[in-house]
């Protein structure tokens, strides 16, 4: 499965659904120190500056698009004026990429508070591309993290993903439920992570220290998104089959 990915930051979504076996086709993103990030480590991938005039001319269809749209208007640490602020508001350029690249399957994630401040919105626009989702929110800390970092993830279909994926009653929020008994993420590590190695939180090397914290801070934990991922794939893998 190709996947696209818009917000990029410094590559969570892409690390994520690569290790769970997806193949990345292009990445969008504004922030100069993300996208030096970006093209060393992804250094064939086509890349874009700007949410708001992709796609340009040419063939960037995929099977998977994703991101995670700015939280600066939402997050309780904010002004809270909610999707319609400038930032946060970019979440209509995202719903208008899907519109015109119509990929299979849409994964968007954002902070918690997204579900009272603009999360009808957001199932609205889905809905009128045409698109079931579900949705879940979920920390960090379940993956071995060692802070909470409780995010909301969406995940929409179109008609030729549909079936096979609600197979499982209620898909990804149903495999949460069944985690919290243990049968879902049985091989998932309960030991901690070591706490937040050398993150350049001291004054040497100040100004790369911040564009590092900044980039870690807005990127989505690979883990999560490889999980993800990898329901994504088996599902995919069953209809085939």
């Amino acid at each position: 499965m190709t996947f696209g990915s818009l917000f990029a930051g410094i590559g969570g979504f892409d690390l994520g659904f690569e290790r769970a076996g997806m193949k990345c086709e292009w990445q969008v993103e504004n922030d100069p120190y993300c996208q030096r990030v970006l093209a060393k480590h992804w250094p064939h991938v086509r890349r874009w500056d700007d949410v708001r005039t992709f796609p340009p001319a040419g063939e960037w269809g995929v099977d998977v698009i994703c991101g995670g749209f700015p939280c600066q208007d939402i997050s309780d640490a904010g002004r809270r004026k909610g999707i319609d602020g400038e930032r946060s508001g970019l979440w209509f350029d995202y719903a208008r990429i899907v519109r015109e690249l119509r990929p299979r399957i849409i994964v968007v994630e954002n902070v918690s508070a997204l579900l009272v401040r603009g999360f009808d919105r957001v199932l609205g626009e889905l809905a009128a591309c045409g698109y079931d989702a579900e949705w879940e929110c979920l920390p960090a800390s379940i993956f071995g993290a060692p802070h909470r970092r409780d995010r909301v993830f969406v995940v929409a279909y179109d008609a030729s993903f549909n079936g096979t994926w609600c197979n499982t009653k209620n898909g990804i929020a149903s495999a949460i439920r069944h985690e919290n008994r243990g049968l879902v993420f049985s091989e998932i590590p309960t030991r901690r992570w070591n706490t937040e190695p050398d993150v350049d939180r001291v004054v040497g090397r100040f100004s790369r220290g911040v564009d590092r914290l900044r980039g870690l801070g807005n990127a989505v934990v690979p883990q999560v998104a490889q999980w993800i991922g990898e329901r994504l794939i088996a599902a995919e893998k069953g209809k085939q089959s």
